[in-house]
């Protein structure tokens, strides 16, 4: 390993890392943040990253014991992180209730899917962290933004430099607050602006989204990403939407408006999928030998244990012992509530006991690919922004077509309700690799920030785990109270119910239409195909690229995202990017290498601060928004303006995005002697 000057960085250093307090701590967290992704995730399908709200706040309660210190703020952070984000597994679980196999949330099947499945992420997760962490120049744009801000709010590391950072990270983090609080609460800011124009007899938009958070992530994925991103809206936005609104007839009684947003939900997404897909296959095959690598790592670290005392401390994983033992116990785990599950259907016990087999040896297979791909992404693009419902829609698919294949051949589909169960089972296979999905997403970033902040690996791997343990305990409760208090489209526990009042659950939803076209044999396979297509020469010009040209490239995987995520999520992403671009090239001609150094610096920190500060505000609104439509309320209870008011408020939205960017840049550019 190479040396690090940061004192925590030090192998002999004994530091308290994984101490009760902060496992204390980690689980209240856990509650609270996994519980708010669960109730936005249904509402609007999107879902924030704990890690950062959670490093501020456990630095701000750690801070009253004398003792406390940056390791144990990064292991809360760690276990808290990893918790909110398996709540990602939303996504798909309430497909459940929409096809009516379930009647309200199966408590114990629920619980050991999200546990067992998030256990799995973070094992296959653990012989990747060499190759994409400490031999990688990936962004991890959450993990290095919680890195720093463990940094400057540790009382070690208040030397000048490190103390004049915090300025920075408070600055960001009230501005971001701020309008976040204007846009998501007050509603007096608009959260995006969409221009619809036509294009002949077709449409298209040109949409900003203004989230300042979003800005942040982009500053820190660096211009190669946001350029590759910005490729993939282009490719949906200025072809395929509008070629599509022009070639195909529109439908009776819609706008032309609301006939591109379909195109784009229901052929456009499918292409970005079928791109994702391929590129998240070459993705795995270009990490394959740093990956076998790390194994081979692992394992020759097992056979010489004499030698474990040479090695640094913050190259020690799990050993590889522990992993068999967690390994078998979660697939064991998988294979108990598989068997469960498919009980009720009273197949005979060979059938019965292959599709337990089937569908657990899909997940666990299937769980390692995503792992990676997803592990990758993380790195890319960061957390917030990784399109895991895209992974979900390669899994849904793949574990669709395995079950499809196993009720032909046993006759299923000739019993009565034997498509119902068909599609329940893939739901369910599809449930445990989102899990893992979900799971691997986040964990590279924890590791990362460990990495940066000088903590021991196998310390965190075991805050991972215990993490996804707690926070599956909260999943499943918290479904089924906002399944009893609004239900889901399409499926509503009472009758006398206002489907208005229904959570949309558009993920779940989504997944659940593509199962049943599989089963009905009516998805449309041939944008998944186009997309594949299009992913094969993604990759040949990213490899022609990188062969023929000095510092041009144009990641695949990047461009599939940028294809298949809402434009509104990759606009601020893309501006933050291309920004940071120029800054970066104005400080390096103004002040030279050492100017453009300190400059990144600041530029990191005001990001990160962006970041704590939409989180931080998004985490406090959710939990008003639960309290009060809980309690009968709004779902906008600290609304000061009706819909009336949205053009202004899209003016008043650009005006304050354009003023926060301006600040962004003056604070990266600093003083000109800086």
């Amino acid at each position: 390993m190479k040396q690090h000057d940061n004192e925590f960085m030090r192998n002999e250093l004994r530091l308290p890392e994984l101490t009760v307090r902060g496992m204390l701590l980690g689980a209240i967290l856990t509650i609270i943040f996994t519980a708010s992704n669960v109730y936005l995730g249904l509402k609007v399908g999107l879902t924030f990253s704990s890690a950062i709200p959670a490093a501020v706040i456990s630095m701000a309660v750690l801070k009253m014991a004398k003792d406390a210190n940056i390791l144990e703020n990064n292991m809360v952070q760690t276990q808290a992180s990893a918790a909110g984000t398996l709540s990602a597994i939303i996504f798909i679980i309430p497909g459940m209730l929409m096809i009516g196999y379930w009647q309200g949330f199966e408590f114990w099947q629920t619980l050991l899917v999200s546990a067992c499945g998030g256990c799995l992420g973070v094992l296959f997760t653990i012989p990747l962290r060499r190759a994409m962490v400490v031999h990688s120049d990936l962004a991890y744009p959450e993990g290095v933004a919680a890195a720093e801000i463990l940094k400057v709010g540790s009382n070690e590391a208040a030397d000048s430099q490190q103390g004049s950072g915090l300025k920075e990270i408070m600055s960001g983090g009230i501005v971001a607050g701020l309008v976040a609080l204007l846009s998501n609460g007050f509603q007096v800011l608009s959260g995006g602006l969409s221009l619809w124009f036509h294009v002949g007899r077709g449409m298209t938009q040109f949409p900003i989204g203004y989230s300042t958070a979003l800005v942040g992530a982009g500053y820190l994925i660096g211009i190669a990403s946001g350029l590759a991103m910005l490729v993939g809206i282009l490719i949906a936005w200025a072809g395929f939407v509008p070629f599509y609104t022009i070639t195909s007839a529109l439908p009776d009684g819609m706008t032309m408006q609301k006939f591109a947003g379909a195109v784009y939900q229901d052929r456009v997404r499918l292409i970005g999928a079928g791109a994702m897909g391929v590129a998240a296959v070459w993705t795995l095959i270009t990490l394959a030998r740093p990956v076998i690598d790390g194994v081979k790592e692992s394992i020759a670290s097992v056979r010489m244990p004499q030698n474990e005392q040479d090695r640094h401390r913050m190259d020690i994983d799990m050993s590889i012992k522990s992993i068999g033992w967690v390994f078998a116990l979660t697939v064991a785990g998988l294979l108990a509530i598989f068997y469960a599950f498919v009980s009720p259907a009273n197949l005979p016990l060979m059938q019965h006991l292959t599709f337990v087999l089937v569908g657990v040896g899909v997940a666990v297979l299937m769980g390692f690919f995503v792992a990676a791909a997803c592990a990758y992404m993380a790195g890319l693009v960061g957390t917030s922004s990784s399109p895991i419902s895209g992974i979900g829609i390669l899994g849904i698919i793949v574990s669709s077509l395995v079950m499809y294949t196993l009720c032909s051949s046993f006759g299923i589909f000739d019993l009565p309700g034997g498509e119902k169960f068909a599609t329940a089972t893939a739901i369910f296979t599809t449930s445990i690799i989102m899990a893992i999905a979900c799971i691997s997403n986040d964990n590279m970033q924890d590791l990362k920030t460990g990495y940066l902040v000088g903590a021991t690996p196998w310390r965190q791997q075991a805050a991972l785990l215990l993490g996804c343990v707690v926070g599956a305990l909260v999943i499943a409760p918290v479904l089924n109270l906002l399944y009893e208090a609004y239900g889901f489209s399409g499926a509503l526990p009472r009758p006398d119910m206002d489907p208005s009042q229904a959570l949309a659950a558009p993920q779940a939803a989504l997944m659940t239409t593509i199962a049943q076209g599989i089963f009905s044999s009516q998805l449309a396979w041939e944008y998944i195909y186009l997309g594949m297509g299009l992913g094969v020469l993604l990759v040949i010009v990213n490899q022609l690229l990188k062969r023929y040209t000095d510092n041009l490239c144009l990641p695949p995987l990047a461009v599939g995202m940028g294809i298949y995520l809402p434009p509104s999520v990759q606009t601020p992403l893309v501006i933050g990017a291309i920004m940071g671009y120029f800054l970066n090239k104005k400080l390096k001609e103004r002040n030279g290498e050492e100017g453009l150094t300190s400059g990144i610096r600041r530029g990191t920190l005001f990001a990160s601060g962006l970041i704590v500060g939409e989180s931080l505000i998004g985490v406090a609104l959710a939990g008003i928004i639960v309290v009060s439509v809980t309690s009968g309320g709004s779902d906008s209870p600290l609304a000061l303006v009706g819909n009336d008011f949205a053009d202004t408020a899209e003016i008043l939205g650009l005006v304050v995005f354009l003023i926060t960017l301006a600040i962004f840049g003056k604070t990266v550019l600093g003083n000109k002697n800086n």
